[in-house]
C-alpha cells in the first residue's frame, strides 16, 4: 500500500514502513532527528530518499499530531 511518500508492503523490509521506491525505512528518519542529527545528515546518509519525500513524511506526522480528529482516530 502507498501512503504518500510512504510504502509498506510485505514483500520490501517484512512490511516495514518504507520512502517510497525505496528500502529506506520512515524510522531512520526519525531515529536521525532524535539523535540530533538534521536532515541534511539524513538525505546524505540514504541518498535515495529525496528532500521532498522526507519533508513530507514529516508533515505527515505534523498532521497526525496536530490534527484533534486524527489524535481522537488514533491515540484515544
Amino acid at each position: 500500500m502507498l501512503y504518500g511518500q510512504v510504502s509498506i508492503d510485505p514483500e520490501i523490509m517484512s512490511g516495514t514502513p518504507v520512502f517510497a521506491g525505496t528500502r529506506v525505512p520512515v524510522q531512520n528518519l526519525f531515529d536521525y532527528i532524535e539523535g540530533g542529527e538534521d536532515l541534511t545528515e539524513f538525505l546524505d546518509d540514504f541518498p535515495s530518499v529525496s528532500k521532498d519525500a522526507a519533508v513530507a513524511v514529516l508533515e505527515m506526522a505534523k498532521r497526525s499530531l496536530t490534527t484533534e480528529k486524527v489524535l481522537h482516530e488514533n491515540f484515544a
